[in-house]
């Protein structure tokens, strides 16, 4: 018996949000069209940068980075979730579980790199402008975001490397509604010490390491724009900043409250509310904070307008 219940469940049943009739119908609307947008939202803006010359600059590319990687978040979550709240039966199997949080976990480390290089590149744009195309190349800008993925894709392969080790020998019910590492480690029938401790370090260090770039940034950016003598120069300035600092304090705020906190604070339902921000709902708004507070892309946009009225 010792031998059988130490052995790894084969699969998984997934709470997920709710089971009331007309609150998972309601989901699901809800869940459907916040994907569409975030598809369309996200396919958009890559589509707007590639497809307009005076976009083809290390902002922009970097911009476009981060909408793959929003599009590959959410659909990490999205798509099984939609599939749980119509289906009577939510099971994921172990290895569709632990695939699920590998590349979550991913994304999410691939986004805060990105956040953070993106903030860099608004350093040198503002603070050293005559050696901006020196310094942010296209190798440069490629190295930055490759750099960021393989920062993501150790942080996953680190954590799963411990939690794929541990006996799941009691319930298999997450309750949540994708498997994400805390609902993962409170099935273990083991000591999750380690484990937790490896969240936290690896959380603290990279949120901690990128939010501390970030700040650095624009600190320099601030003592730039208020060095700018014209009105015109620093509303400039500050509104390609605006978008970035905006998803910026989205993401972080989530994460943070997420990850930097002691096991015993952690309340799963509160926990699946600011889940659902920040994988399905932060990836829809960001291609919407940057279009809406970014003249260079509402330009590019107004002009894919006219076009297609100059043909119609």
């Amino acid at each position: 018996m010792a031998e059988e219940n130490h052995t790894l469940a084969s699969e998984f049943i997934l709470v997920g949000l709710s089971d009331h009739p007309k609150m998972k119908a309601a989901l699901f609307v809800v869940f459907l069209l916040i994907y569409v947008i975030t598809l369309l939202g996200n396919v958009g803006i890559i589509m707007l940068i590639q497809g307009d010359p005076r976009l083809h600059t290390s902002m922009y590319f970097f911009l476009s980075s981060l909408s793959v990687v929003d599009i590959c978040f959410s659909s990490v979550v999205a798509p099984r979730t939609l599939v749980n709240i119509l289906s009577e039966r939510r099971t994921i199997s172990f290895t569709g579980c632990t695939g699920q949080t590998f590349f979550y976990i991913v994304f999410v480390t691939t986004e805060c790199f990105l956040l953070a290089v993106m903030a860099y590149d608004r350093y040198v744009a503002i603070c050293k402008p005559l050696l901006y195309s020196t310094i942010m190349t296209r190798r440069q800008c490629m190295q930055l975001v490759v750099g960021s993925y393989i920062g993501g894709i150790l942080n996953a392969i680190i954590q799963m490397a411990f939690i794929i080790r541990l006996p799941f020998c009691g319930s298999n019910i997450i309750n949540h509604f994708f498997c994400d590492v805390p609902p993962l480690l409170a099935l273990s029938c083991a000591s999750t010490y380690i484990n937790e401790m490896i969240l936290f370090s690896l959380a603290g260090i990279i949120e901690l390491s990128t939010v501390a770039s970030i700040l650095v940034s624009y600190i320099f950016i601030s003592c730039a724009i208020l060095r700018i003598r014209s009105a015109e120069g620093r509303q400039k300035a500050l509104s390609t900043c605006a978008s970035h600092l905006t998803a910026v304090t989205l993401l972080y705020g989530t994460t943070i409250f997420m990850y930097l906190r002691p096991s015993s604070s952690y309340s799963l339902n509160t926990d699946k509310v600011v889940s659902v921000f920040y994988t399905v709902v932060i990836p829809m708004l960001n291609p919407l904070i940057y279009s809406l507070r970014n003249q260079e892309v509402k330009g590019a946009l107004s002009r894919v307008v006219e076009r297609i009225t100059v043909r119609v």
